[in-house]
């Protein structure tokens, strides 16, 4: 069944990205025995971002100019960026992009996921628009050794406790990794 799963890496505190959208803090810790990121992927069939995300890997890993290296990071699977601004794709790249609200193409994701699950991989925002949307299903943060004093917040909304259910707690590294079932409204299971 496929599942829409917002699995990302935050500071103690709760950003995701520094003030100026940068991720260098995460690059800072140590990855060793980190989270087996090439593991989670392997269970998507669809990556789902906001545009300043997309923006950030394609400078990041200079993905324009180096196209070849998009399939290192996506592979062949496809990769919806809900954006409002017209933004450059790299060849060969299976990027879609979407101008409108989650609910919208959240059919078209599921779909494009077959079998397999639906990475959220960021923003924040965008994964609280799925959240908004009951069609969350999963929160899995990375706790990283680090804090920030501004940046871009995990999840910008008001998140009861009714809402969201401990499933594991783990030590890899570093990081502590969380895993939390999305309930829907009212405590049940979506």
């Amino acid at each position: 069944m496929t599942r829409i799963i917002y699995y990302t890496a935050t500071t103690i505190n709760g950003y995701l990205a520094d003030s100026a959208n940068s991720l260098k803090w995460l690059f800072a810790v140590d990855t060793e025995g980190g989270p087996d990121i090439g593991a989670f992927m392997d269970t998507a069939g669809v990556f789902v971002e906001g545009s300043t995300t997309y923006e950030w890997v394609l400078q990041a890993e200079n993905l324009l100019a180096e196209p070849h290296k998009w399939q290192q990071f996506y592979g062949a699977k496809p990769t919806y960026v809900f954006t409002s601004r017209e933004l450059p794709v790299p060849e060969g790249a299976d990027v879609r992009f979407v101008r409108g609200a989650v609910p919208e193409v959240l059919e078209e994701i599921r779909a494009a996921a077959g079998e397999l699950n639906v990475w959220v991989v960021g923003g924040g925002d965008l994964a609280g628009q799925f959240l908004d949307a009951g069609a969350l299903d999963e929160l899995v943060l990375t706790l990283a050794p680090a804090t920030l004093t501004s940046g871009a917040p995990l999840l910008p909304r008001n998140v009861g406790t009714d809402r969201l259910k401990l499933r594991s707690a783990v030590q890899h590294g570093a990081f502590a990794v969380l895993t939390y079932e999305v309930l829907a409204l009212g405590g049940e299971s979506q």
